[in-house]
Formats: structure tokens, C-alpha cells, sequence
């Protein structure tokens, strides 16, 4: 059965964020100080994005993404421009070996769509810098992150709140695709989260169904602003375990939450497999659900550390995944993005540029493209 390639991620992709380079985080740093303005801030970001969307098209990547240069964090620059979202946020669950806590974010009004978001700029012009067969993938935050804000401080009904928060995120994907995009992905920290709350509850029934009630919200929310999108629009999401100056948030095997990632209506889910934190590959046969049209993209090449994994390690694990979901079914990249802030990972460009090298060189021997 043939799948048209757009229709799910490539057999080789890039999750999202990329290690800003130094002309970038001298200029960010200028800015913080009030050295330079916002235009002359955002012209520098222009000039870098070009650079490396420009080094992502000659490595060969099939989609490429801005690296977030026009963010300064992964999530908090998309939710403080939606209509609702205070530019302020709370603090909460620490990063191993502190340093970093994750942030949640706090309502002021009902959430709604902003047509003005700046994100739909940026996005404009990573387009204008690819080349034809290139395609741009869009990162957002999962609307599933917005679960633990002060919802209750604006709505008076929790089933009101994920209307407006479906309906928030309907719109903006869909004014992404009226301006050409074609490749969205929701990076989704909420079910790394809940694996490790199911696991932690399994000996507290009411907390432990407090939390399997999340993760069907959780699917029905996404399901909800999926359907009756564009068919020719791929949309993905990266299940995220914490990505902070080369640390992590949460560990747990996928099996807990492996029927609901089965049940989102997702084109492809990218999966951190990294390290022995994210359990063996079991789950993901009830993750891709027979589903002929999605793929799941493993994370088997980690963005946290500069040592280079070897093509036979590589080629050995996605042949061992591929007794559980077919080969056709599967793809490499890294486990998460380089720098989901302007901190980055403890590793250098070039020694980000090899990883991406050597996700594509693999792909292309083990499928042979």
C-alpha cells in the first residue's frame, strides 16, 4: 500500500528546535540589556534563520523547521500572543538536578484566536527561504499544556474552557495553512507528565483515576481540533519528557498511556527513545494502532549529549522496533529539539549538524531511499 510521503513525517525529520548561533544569542543578550531594539533584534533573527534553514536544506532534510530562533522558549512565546494568556507564568514541576521549572500559564480573559500572532510572520518568512520539494514544519505547544492554568479564575465550566482552547487552536492552524503551511506539529509534554503521575498512583485509586480522566480530556481535546482539517495537511506531535540545558522533566515506560497516544488522530507521533527512561518499544504497536497512514518516529539519536551513536546501534534498534510496527511505519530522528529555549544543550553546532547527519544517513540505508 502506497501512502502519499506528505500525508505523514519522513522516514529521516528534525523535531524542532535548533542551537541558536552565536550572532543570535549576542544580539538576544544586547536586547535583554537594551542595547538594541526589537527591529534590529528581529532582523538579526531573519539573517540567522536563513543561515539555518539554509544548512538544513543542504544536509538534505526534507522538512525543516526555523530552529525557534524567533522564540526565546518553545511554549511561552506562542501562549503569551494567544488572546487570554497573560505574558506572566507560574512555576512549577523542577528539572532534574534543578536549575529549570516548567512553567504553566495563566488566564486574564476567555482563550481565543489571535490573527495578529507573530508566529504567522516568522512562519511566512522561513517559507520564503525554501527551496521547491522543501517543506516547513510548524511547532506549537499542545493545547493539552494549558490543563493545569487558572482556568477556573475565567470559566465557571472546565468543559467551556477546552471549547474555547479547541477552538483557539482550530483557527490558528487553519490561518497556518492559508498561508501555506503544510506540516504542524503540538509538542506535547502533558503525556510524559501523566506517565509518570499513573505510575506514581498505582497504589492510590482516586488520585490514579484522577489522572486517567486527564489523559481521555486530553485525547478528546486534540481529536477535537484535528477533525475536518485539510487532507493535505500532515499534522504530528512530539511526546516531550523535558529539554532544558541537556536535562530532562519525567521517565516512565509508554504502556500506561500507549492506548490514548493510540487513539489521537495524529499523521505521525515523535517519540523519545533515547534512554532506558523511556521503557523498551512494546507500546508502540498499541501507539500506532494498524494504522497504515501513521508513522511513528523514533528518538533514538539524543539531542542531550555530543557523542556520536554509531549507524550499527541505530540500525540494530529500529530493526528490533520493527517486530512491533512495521519498518514502513517508522522513522529516526533525535529524541527532542537542541535548544527548546535560548539556553540549548551542552554540545556545539557542529556536533548538532553530525547528529542530524547521521539520523539522515541511516534512514537512508535502512529504507533504502
Amino acid at each position: 500500500m502506497t501512502v502519499p510521503e506528505l500525508k505523514f513525517p519522513y522516514h529521516y525529520d528534525v523535531v524542532g528546535s535548533l542551537l541558536r548561533t552565536p550572532a543570535l544569542r549576542q544580539a538576544l543578550d544586547q536586547f535583554q540589556r537594551g542595547e538594541i531594539a526589537a527591529a534590529a533584534l528581529k532582523q538579526i533573527q531573519r539573517t540567522e534563520t536563513k543561515k539555518v534553514v539554509d544548512h538544513e536544506v543542504a544536509l538534505g532534510l526534507k522538512a525543516v523547521t526555523d530552529g525557534e530562533f524567533n522564540r526565546s522558549w518553545w511554549h511561552l512565546d506562542f501562549w503569551q500572543h494567544l488572546t487570554g494568556i497573560s505574558d506572566h507564568f507560574k512555576e512549577s514541576i523542577s528539572f532534574a538536578g534543578g536549575g529549570n521549572k516548567l512553567h504553566t500559564a495563566q488566564l486574564v480573559d476567555r482563550v481565543a484566536f489571535n490573527p495578529d500572532h507573530p508566529f504567522f510572520a516568522d512562519f511566512k518568512y522561513t517559507q520564503s527561504l525554501v527551496p521547491a520539494g522543501v517543506t516547513v514544519k510548524q511547532t506549537i505547544p499542545s493545547p493539552t499544556l494549558l490543563f493545569g492554568a487558572n482556568w477556573h479564575d475565567v470559566y465557571a465550566d472546565w468543559d467551556a474552557y477546552l471549547s474555547d482552547l479547541a477552538q483557539a487552536y482550530r483557527e490558528t492552524i487553519l490561518h497556518f495553512y492559508e498561508l501555506g503551511n503544510r506540516y504542524l506539529q503540538l509538542d506535547d509534554t502533558n503525556w510524559a507528565y501523566l506517565i509518570s503521575e499513573l505510575n506514581a498512583t498505582e497504589d492510590d485509586p482516586g488520585a490514579h483515576a484522577n489522572f486517567e480522566s486527564q489523559a481521555r480530556d486530553a485525547v478528546a481535546l486534540i481529536n477535537t481540533v484535528l477533525q475536518d482539517l485539510p487532507a493535505d495537511l500532515t499534522l504530528t506531535t512530539h511526546i516531550c519528557r523535558g529539554n532544558f540545558n541537556s536535562t530532562y522533566v519525567f521517565s516512565g515506560s509508554y504502556d500506561v498511556v500507549a492506548k490514548y497516544l493510540g487513539q489521537l488522530k495524529y499523521d505521525g507521533l515523535f517519540l523519545e527513545y533515547d534512554s532506558k527512561r523511556a521503557g523498551g518499544f512494546e507500546p508502540l504497536a498499541e501507539i500506532w494502532h494498524q494504522d497504515a497512514h501513521k508513522r511513528l518516529i523514533l528518538g533514538l539519536v539524543t539531542s542531550k549529549t555530543p557523542e556520536l551513536e554509531s549507524v550499527e546501534s541505530l540500525t540494530t534498534r529500529l530493526n528490533e522496533a520493527a517486530t512491533h510496527v512495521p519498518l514502513a511505519n517508522l522513522g529516526l530522528s533525535t529524541q527532542c529539539g537542541f535548544a527548546s529555549s535560548t539556553v540549548g544543550n551542552r554540545l556545539t553546532q557542529e556536533e548538532e549538524w553530525a547528529k542530524l547527519q547521521r539520523v539522515i544517513t541511516v534512514a537512508k540505508q535502512v529504507w533504502s531511499i
